[in-house]
């Protein structure tokens, strides 16, 4: 028998037959050439009047367009189906009911995390090794563990282990010597310090040993130089083909992260074992606070390090928007601050009055029923004060079963929120930021149908709950899209400038793809990381510093094989002159903060862009007795400069002057008085590229105020490749109120090669 939706449906479909060859030459005039588009789709929003969704997909078409069909329809991670359509015809689909949002077709290659393709090394790779010296690098990671049965570290196609290697792979609980192979060259794991504060380590928690039972240490180990690993995703999700940024690399792990914590006893022993293995690249996804650096057990341990030529990238940390909130800035370290990429997770959030939000969201799995679902606030639903950020056992169950429960971001963990949702009989949850997080979308694997939204969103949509008398909502999927514009952006919680211990050195140095960033992950936790998630995944996708800093690590690997006489300094100058602060359009890159192009205090140098890095034509070279300078400069005395160099002479001699404006750092921050004044900073470049004349551009400004900057002299003649040549860089202001910044770049340039330094000012 035929219903009558099918009916209709088919009738539709046999009179576009008839009239097709009519109208494609009119839709051609009207609309353009046609592509195809992804149209998606709210399935709660269904008329009754459609039995089926595809007669709806169906209806929804013909409405525009005559000539178009469907081509696929979508019910799993999409809602909705594609099309071929005109540009106009997609923009009058994309204002009917219903449709949430209609996107163009973007052309896919099969790889992820993504974030080799985002930083152009899939159109580099000639530039790099990719074998012998590439494979000689080391990476040691300084974090929770390893998960060594992870393929991200199969060895396949390696050599054998760089010789003069050092390191072993020590056994524990859950763990034997045989877990490391020619790619996971060493694991070991410190707790001393931890035991001794903490009590002894409860191993029906967690392994004594270097297994990572967090998934932290896996997820940072891989990114940094993860092997290639076909069909990785998450629950679906950024599937495609994952490899670390540099592939060919060797991973050697120290497990100083437990569940009470990381200690420094414990992170400076292993900071000292692993340069005594013979690590090449030493990565620390953690710190805290802003002690002088002396007191710093990383910055201690990092001063070593860079001693005996080992490159060190730290976390700026996640304590941001706020400004003076990063920690290892030690201008030994390089400080790295995170962006997004060009990939996101929609989730659109659909209420009963017709109004949609977007959102972002890792669920997978049993969808929300198809008719809107009863929609509450936490804060209606609960006797607590704390009540509307969804704290445990604070939700009322009578009030909250079968409905979607919009809960305030805030105090605990976000998938934690959805937990107690669950566990009170909520259907789904929206988790709203509030005006600590603003519009910053972070994805999460929710346990329950979950989505977050932006501040503005929330705001709407608390109103709407509290304000209707039968409040409905629905939380719609869309799955993976890649093409996201603006990217990168600065995320909201990268810790930002200036350095408190010493604001002349300008941090952080640079940052990094940091958010919703897929590699690989621990067996014994869920995606959530919580101990009620009984899922378990072998990548997941997570957010924060700690994932931006293993970038900047493993391309420093690449660095290393390319250039091995370089020094840790020439390698974070090359990283920072070549990074980007702007897009292709020339509008500087926005802080998702604020919504306004960021400054060197967010963003440092800018974007790493390692195809320019590996060719960057000029270094800032600085040697371990130019720091020793610069300790001086900040009036360290012979105590400090010891616990630091390990020297126990007086290192500052009274026969000369030292100035932190002398270090030859590649970024400035130029300080004045509210008066205003003069600085004068002192550089050296060498030539690490072919022979060639540079001239120089250089300006900076406080809002409309400029700042004067001349540089002596302006041009620079190189002759060969080593040389070295000095500027000098004068600085004039008039008087501005105390705590004002200004902004700028100086930037040398010749035929072949662009060598760009941030420049931040401030009236104090």
């Amino acid at each position: 028998m035929w219903r009558h939706g099918e009916r209709c449906v088919i009738l539709a479909v046999a009179a576009v037959a008839l009239v097709a060859a009519a109208t494609a030459t009119a839709a051609a005039a009207v609309g353009g050439e046609r592509r195809t588009y992804i149209v998606h789709m709210s399935r709660s929003a269904k008329p009754n009047d459609f039995v089926e969704h595809g007669e709806w997909y169906a209806a929804s078409l013909q409405s525009v367009s005559d000539a178009a069909t469907v081509l696929y329809t979508y019910d799993t991670l999409v809602h909705g189906y594609s099309a071929r359509l005109t540009r106009a015809e997609a923009e009058a689909l994309e204002s009917q009911p219903g449709v949430l949002l209609v996107n163009p077709e973007v052309r896919y290659e099969l790889h992820t995390t993504r974030t080799p393709e985002f930083l152009g090394l899939d159109r580099t790779d000639a530039l790099f090794p990719q074998s012998n010296t590439g494979s000689d690098v080391i990476v040691g990671v300084l974090d929770t563990g390893v998960w060594p049965e992870r393929p991200s570290y199969d060895d396949a196609g390696l050599g054998p282990v760089p010789a003069g290697w050092k390191g072993k792979c020590e056994e524990g609980n859950d763990f034997n010597a045989s877990a490391c192979n020619k790619k996971l060259i060493g694991a070991r794991f410190f707790l001393t310090g931890y035991e001794a504060a903490k009590g002894p380590v409860d191993t029906s928690k967690e392994s004594r040993s270097p297994r990572d039972n967090d998934g932290h240490g896996t997820h940072t180990s891989s990114t940094a130089a993860g092997s290639a690993v076909r069909g990785a995703d998450l629950l679906g999700y950024a599937a495609g083909t994952a490899k670390g940024m540099a592939p060919h690399a060797r991973v050697a792990t120290y497990k100083v992260c437990w569940v009470g914590g990381c200690f420094s006893s414990d992170i400076l022993k292993a900071m000292e074992v692993a340069v005594n293995d013979g690590v090449d690249v030493l990565s620390l996804s953690l710190g805290g606070g802003t002690a002088d650096y002396y007191r710093d057990s990383i910055a201690v341990g990092a001063y070593s390090a860079m001693e005996r030529g080992i490159f060190v990238s730290c976390s700026a940390g996640n304590a941001g928007p706020g400004s003076a909130t990063l920690s290892n800035g030690a201008p030994w370290i390089t400080t790295v601050g995170a962006g997004t990429l060009d990939r996101d997770f929609p989730a659109h959030v659909v209420l009963g009055n017709g109004k949609n939000y977007s959102g972002v969201s890792l669920y997978s799995g049993k969808q929300l029923p198809t008719t809107p679902v009863p929609f509450i606030y936490a804060g209606n639903a609960s006797n607590s004060s704390m009540g509307a950020l969804c704290m445990s056992g604070s939700l009322i169950p009578e009030k909250v079963a079968g409905k979607i429960v919009l809960c305030d971001r805030g105090t605990n963990a976000r998938v934690q929120k959805g937990f107690v949702v669950k566990d009170a009989g909520g259907a789904g949850m929206v988790l709203a930021n509030t005006a600590a997080n603003g519009e910053e979308l972070v994805a999460d694997a929710h346990v329950l149908p979950g989505a977050g939204v932006g501040q503005k969103a929330g705001d709407t949509m608390r109103a709407y709950a509290l304000s209707d008398p039968n409040p409905t909502a629905s939380i719609v999927f869309a799955g993976t899209q890649v093409g996201i514009q603006p990217s990168p952006v600065v995320a909201a919680f990268s810790s930002r400038g200036p350095n408190t211990v010493t604001p002349g050195i300008l941090k952080p140095d640079l940052i990094a793809p940091g958010v919703n960033i897929l590699a690989a992950w621990s067996g014994s936790v869920g995606p959530s990381g919580l101990a009620g998630d009984s899922r378990r995944v072998g990548f997941n996708i997570i957010s924060g510093t700690s994932m931006s800093c293993p970038h900047v690590s493993g391309l420093a690997a690449l660095l290393r094989a390319a250039h091995q006489d370089w020094s840790p300094a020439a390698i974070r100058s090359a990283l920072m002159t070549t990074s980007y602060n702007g897009y292709p359009n020339g509008n500087g890159i926005l802080d998702v903060a604020t919504g306004l192009p960021a400054t060197p205090l967010d963003v440092g140098a800018g974007h790493v862009d390692p195809s320019k890095a590996v060719d960057p034509g000029l270094v800032y070279d600085i040697a371990a007795a130019d720091y020793v300078d610069f300790l001086c400069a900040i009036n360290y005395g012979p105590m400090q400069i010891a616990a630091l160099t390990k020297h126990t002479t007086d290192a500052c001699s009274g026969n000369r002057t030292y100035a932190v404006t002398a270090l030859n750092y590649p970024s400035f921050s130029v300080t004045f008085p509210a008066t205003g004044g003069t600085e004068k900073h002192t550089r050296t470049v060498t030539n690490v590229g072919q022979p060639g004349t540079y001239k120089v551009t250089a300006s900076a400004a406080a809002g409309s105020t400029p700042v004067t900057v001349s540089v002596e002299p302006s041009t620079l003649t190189f002759t060969k490749s080593g040389e070295k040549q000095s500027y000098t860089v004068s600085f004039a202001a008039a008087a501005m109120p105390s705590g004002t910044n200004g902004f700028g770049r100086l930037v040398w340039s010749s035929d072949h090669h662009v060598v760009s330094s941030p420049i931040a000012v401030t009236w104090t």
